[in-house]
């Protein structure tokens, strides 16, 4: 079987009959099925992306059949660093590079059988993207949302620009694996603090998985808690401290400084501490967030102390690397007793441990133990709220310190402004130009897009690449037409990707961003495919920017995506594949030995598409020789012996491989094809291979429509309608006999293995109303067996084994005798 042949043959009808052009101005009810685009990488298509899609085109090609205007799209995400390092090494321009793999990539869609609409295609280095980009960060600016200041940065040293928390992985930069440090640098933010409340209420309106869900929440980290005013030793300063456990206030022996805090540095101004505040401070800028946070915890005394206000004992402060400047105060209180960071932290400096939290029948020694008690207790050695729950103490104890004005109740996020500066070349422009007369202008909506030059020098140390190119940087004022300078570094990626999803919807408008009736009747995307890494960067963004949209007018919705699917990993070998690992099974390999239609189908049936998987070549060839059979069907006589039971078959297998279809369930619905095709090869009928075909198309597209057509259809299985139950062709009692004739058979078998004794004869007995019907087997059987079968009615003497040749059997009783 030719399978290329097969293949290219069927792009090319499905290609003709425009299968899958969406149209905008369709009366049937849209799905927007999509997949998180990619990033068009040197080495193509890798195992990944091929599972992705699969799960995506097989989903697309079902909801066509079942009627629906689907809108199936893909794009490229074609800025970034590694476009550009990738540039670097190959010393061509990344434009050429990125075009060149584009081409590569879009070949390898097209051998797989993906039936994206092409029509909308994107590509976030086209101009005509990322004027749109440019005009997102005006509409940000115009609002108030986009701002400019110096803060401290993750530096990733290797690729010379700063990234967000979300790009640090383990404190290395999630692209090239380098120690990141943390460096001051004027960068641009976009205020995503200001819409955190309806970026937590959204999680409720979308089906997400729950660990997604929280990772994001965790991400915002809201906290509802109090601010407590601890007063400096010896002075009326006051040090405002952010808590969600006053219940453990009594038992706050130190409190600690993040050491960037502003207040640290005026605390050992000319003091025998400020050379070590100093050494200590370096220190830390090296560490990213993740490290600090995650890693061995280290402090230092400032030789300073604060006053706790519910007990007035006189605490150490201290600095420590785990706590960070932009959460809080900046400051924390520290109960070792009842936090294990807290308690280590106090072992190791050697500071006093309090308990002020008792479990029920048991007693606390602080002096023995060997970690905090975290759990719930009741309060002691906590002055009037000595004997209450911890859990009420949390709101009494609130209640007290606000009545005394020395705390305020407030609500705190871990989430920080979106950083979407990048010291980079490939990237989007920031349309801004600065003007030492007029400051920071923007550039004119009329004016954009501003365009990524051309010509730039890299590696250049203490510059980035775009200010290399003159003609770029040296820019007239918008407003007084003096002298100025352009914005030289690019916008993060994330900015390209927070908004794709709304520009294939009319990916081709010059005039505007899109038109807002083709959004309003495309959006939001039904069912959105890709990793689970992109948890709180991408999903999070784009969940942002849609919220935003609509508070301008410009979508009638606050969730981009309803339905998430996050693949799991092909891993080889225990791992994840990876080409530095050499662990890769290459999907153009496989397509060129077995067939698309095996890939595919493979893919889809090794397991639940959202768990990782072991590739198999094994169960590759398993799959291979399912899809050959498929081919045999067209030339199958018609057994019409059994025509009632394999249709009644065919509407179950309709019922069930809907649902799981539906319930994303792709490996349950492959199972039941299987199933299928085992019962079609003994009891094959017309009317049931082409129900079986039509179930199978959407996984293995080609060998369906070849199938198809050599039974004489004319019309595209592709443009087919999904089969629907047919309860006229259901016979219970059809299904309910050869599913005891199977039992009988297997039951044979079964006897014949535990005897390990070839059977001459082989005796039956079957209650009366099936008598008949097992009857009809008798040859059947004994042809598959090589014995005489013979089957009797269990209740009738005259009929039961004449010559008593069964032995000792109980006669009286249906079963299965064997000589």
């Amino acid at each position: 079987m030719d399978f290329k042949k097969i293949e290219k043959k069927w792009q090319k009808k499905w290609a003709d009959a425009r299968i899958s052009k969406a149209s905008d101005k369709s009366k049937k009810k849209k799905f927007y099925c999509l997949e998180m685009f990619p990033y068009p990488s040197g080495f193509g298509l890798h195992m990944g992306h091929a599972r992705n899609y699969s799960l995506g085109d097989t989903f697309a090609r079902f909801k066509r059949m079942q009627g629906f205007n689907v809108i199936y799209p893909m794009g490229w995400d074609s800025f970034g660093l590694p476009s550009e390092n990738d540039a670097i090494k190959k010393g061509i321009h990344p434009i050429k590079s990125i075009e060149e793999n584009i081409e590569t990539m879009k070949s390898q869609m097209a051998a797989l059988g993906l039936s994206y609409d092409w029509t909308r295609e994107v590509a976030t280095h086209d101009p005509e993207y990322y004027r749109w980009d440019q005009w997102l960060f005006l509409k940000l600016l115009e609002k108030g949302l986009a701002y400019r200041k110096e803060a401290l940065g993750n530096w990733c040293p290797s690729c010379n620009t700063t990234l967000a928390n979300e790009d640090v992985k383990q404190g290395k930069c999630w692209r090239c694996d380098t120690e990141v440090v943390q460096k001051k640098i004027e960068q641009w933010f976009v205020k995503i603090t200001d819409y955190v409340n309806p970026l937590l209420v959204g999680l409720d309106k979308i089906e997400w998985s729950s660990h997604l869900k929280a990772l994001q929440k965790n991400w915002i980290g809201k906290s509802q808690g109090i601010e407590i005013n601890f007063k400096l030793f010896d002075s009326k300063e006051i040090l405002p401290v952010f808590t969600t456990r006053p219940d453990t206030l009594y038992g706050c022996t130190f409190v600690v400084f993040a050491p960037e805090h502003p207040k640290v540095l005026d605390l050992v101004r000319g003091t025998k501490y400020e050379s070590e505040v100093n050494d200590f401070l370096k220190r830390t800028k090296k560490l990213s967030e993740l490290d600090r946070i995650s890693k061995e915890k280290a402090g230092l005394f400032i030789g300073k102390y604060a006053i706790n206000p519910v007990n007035n004992e006189k605490i150490p402060i201290y600095i420590a690397n785990f706590v960070l400047m932009d959460y809080g105060t900046g400051m924390i209180m520290a109960v070792p007793a009842h936090d294990q960071r807290d308690f280590e932290f106090a072992k190791k400096y050697k500071i006093p441990i309090n308990v002020v939290i008792q479990p029920k029948n048991q007693k606390l020694d602080s002096k023995k133990m060997q970690r905090a008690y975290t759990e719930q207790g009741i309060l002691v050695n906590s002055g009037k709220f000595n004997g209450i729950n911890n859990l009420k103490a949390i709101e009494k104890i609130s209640e007290y310190l606000v009545k005394k004005k020395v705390a305020r109740k407030i609500t705190n996020y871990k989430i920080r402004d979106w950083n979407i500066s990048r010291q980079r070349y490939w990237g989007a422009p920031i349309p801004i130009i600065y003007c030492d007369k007029c400051g920071v202008v923007p550039v004119a909506e009329k004016e954009l897009p501003v365009k990524l030059p051309l010509d730039v020098k890299f590696g250049k140390k203490g510059t980035t690449p775009l200010a290399t190119n003159e003609k770029f940087v040296n820019a007239k004022c918008p407003k007084c037409k003096g002298k100025a300078k352009r914005e030289t570094d690019t916008m993060t990626t994330f900015v390209d990707s927070s908004w794709y999803f709304l520009r294939y919807c009319d990916s081709k408008n010059k005039k505007q961003i899109f038109d807002k009736n083709k959004v309003k009747y495309w959006m939001p995307v039904d069912q959105y495919i890709g990793g689970i890494e992109h948890a709180v960067g991408h999903l999070m963004y784009s969940r942002f920017i849609v919220k935003f949209l609509k508070k301008l007018g410009y979508v009638n919705f606050d969730e981009p995506f309803m339905k998430l699917l996050n693949q799991g990993m092909v891993n080889l070998g225990g791992i994840k594949m990876s080409k530095s690992k050499g662990n890769i099974v290459d999907p153009m390999e496989v397509i060129n030995k077995y067939g698309a239609d095996t890939l595919r189908a493979y893919l889809l049936f090794i397991a639940q598409p959202d768990t990782p998987f072991e590739w198999s070549d094994k169960d590759v060839q398993g799959i291979y020789k399912f899809i050959q059979k498929v081919v045999s069907f067209a030339d199958i006589k018609e057994n019409k012996d059994k025509k009632t039971y394999i249709e009644t078959i065919a509407q179950r297998k309709i019922e069930a491989i809907t649902k799981h279809l539906e319930n994303l369930e792709y490996n349950k619905a492959m199972i039941e094809l299987i199933d299928f095709s085992v019962k079609l090869e003994k009891y094959p009928t017309k009317y049931a291979i082409k129900i079986f075909l039509q179930l199978l198309y959407p996984f293995a597209p080609h060998i369906s429509e070849e199938t198809w057509s050599k039974l004489g259809e004319k019309k595209l299985i592709a443009l087919s309608e999904w089969p629907k139950i047919d309860k006229k062709k259901i016979n219970e009692s059809a299904e309910k006999a050869e599913q005891a004739i199977q039992k009988t058979r297997e039951d044979i078998y079964h006897i014949i293995e535990i005897t390990k004794k070839k059977p001459n004869r082989i005796f039956i007995y079957v209650i009366p109303p099936e008598l008949k019907q097992y009857s009809a087997l008798e040859k059947t059987l004994s042809d598959e067996f090589k014995a005489n079968v013979k089957v009797f009615a269990s209740n009738d003497p005259k009929k039961k084994d004449p010559e008593n040749k069964a032995g000792k059997a109980k006669l009286g009783k249906p079963g299965i005798y064997l000589e």
